[in-house]
Order: structure tokens, then sequence, then C-alpha cells
């Protein structure tokens, strides 16, 4: 990759991980899927969303389609349901997973690099953020809900740079879905990777990482 001196992170399945008992409450804890079953559904999900977008004849949101499959598979299809579970889905509180030593590789790559977050939120993913203990690692925050424009729209990318003084060309973009948060930075001038724990995108040629151990790796290349 070429240089950077900005790096800008998505939070949701990048920084943070959803609470997948409160957001599946609806659902019987018996039927709710394991971790494996809710990646597999996410890169389906993925895979059609991209699709979707790219090609402009997307008819959903992203988790209106995934907690369709999800319903689907549990022989459980209810539209009063689903819109329930998009509904926990979209509430920023239940996005508090932090894996361990997020922290630690938070503050190492702030080292060499100033940090901040470009987040598709409810206007309260710093508050997550800091109950999480990370909100301190990030020079500023970026949320849709306070700016008014969703992500791969030009203008929150736009307004994130402005905050932190920052040129396109010289920042970097780490995220989670193809079409949201890597077509989106690009578009922008950015620089982006993807961040792919649920490997969406393994077998296409995008740059991706899949921890941040591994992106700390993969900025020194």
């Amino acid at each position: 990759m070429a240089r950077c001196r900005y790096i800008f992170f998505d939070v949701g399945n990048t920084l943070l991980f959803p609470n997948r008992a409160r957001m599946l409450a609806p659902i019987p804890e018996e039927k709710h899927p394991t971790l494996q079953v809710w990646q597999a559904i996410e890169r389906r999900t993925k895979k059609e969303f991209d699709e979707g977008l790219i090609t402009g004849k997307i008819d959903h949101g992203f988790w209106w389609t995934f907690h369709t499959h999800l319903l689907n598979g549990l022989g459980a299809s209810n539209d009063a349901l689903r819109d329930e579970l998009v509904s926990n889905t979209q509430n920023s509180a239940n996005w508090d997973q932090i894996l361990p030593g997020t922290r630690e590789a938070l503050d190492r790559i702030r080292q060499q690099y100033a940090t901040a977050v470009i987040s598709n939120a409810d206007g309260r993913i710093d508050a997550v953020l800091r109950r999480c203990g990370i909100c301190e690692c990030f020079a500023c925050i970026t949320d849709s809900g306070n700016v008014g424009h969703e992500k791969p729209h030009p203008q929150i990318f736009a307004a994130a740079l402005r905050e932190m003084k920052a040129d396109p060309a010289d920042s970097l973009y780490v995220g989670d879905v193809y079409s949201v948060d890597y077509v989106g930075a690009t578009n922008a001038g950015m620089q982006a990777v993807l961040f792919d724990v649920a490997g969406a995108y393994r077998s296409q040629q995008y740059p991706r990482v899949e921890s941040l151990t591994e992106l700390e790796s993969w900025l020194q290349q």
C-alpha cells in the first residue's frame, strides 16, 4: 500500500461486534444461531448486498436481508419479528463486544498514525466506544446519525477528512463491507482495506485483513 498518515476505522464488525444475545432477544434462546452460522449468513448477505448496491438494484438494507435469511433458516419468517431484529441491530448500544487485544493494538497503531472513526450509526456510537474503553483512541468520531449522510455517500467521508484536516490521498479507511466501506472510501479519494473477520472476501483480490494484528503487519508492507 502507499504510505498514509491517517487511519479511519469503521466500528461495527471492525472495532466492535454484535451483542448477539441482546440483538436476538425476540427469538427463543435455544434458536439463536452459533457464531459460525451467523458468519455464514453474514458472508451470504455481503455478497448479495454488494451486488445490489453496485448495480443499483438493491431493494432492502443490509440488516433487512441478513435477518430475512436468519429467520428463513429457522423456519420462522415473520415481518414484525424481522423488523424488531433490524431495530435491535441498528441500536448502537447492542454493538459492545470487543475482541481481546483491541485497545492494545489501537494504542500501537496511533503511535504512528492519526486515528479516527467513520461509522453508520444512530448518533450515539461515541458512547459505546467510551463504554468499551477505546473512545480516547480516536481524534474524531464521525457518526452518520449526526452528519446526516451514511456511507458510501461521499459527504460522510468528506466531513471526517475536514475535521481531521486530512488529505484523502494520505488517508486509509478500514471497514468490513466492500460496497459501503471500500467503494465509499476509494470514491472519496482515500485508500482502503477490508476488515474481513467473517471471511466474506477471501476469494476476492481486494486488500483485506482479518484482525488488527494483521492490519499492523499489512501497514508495514
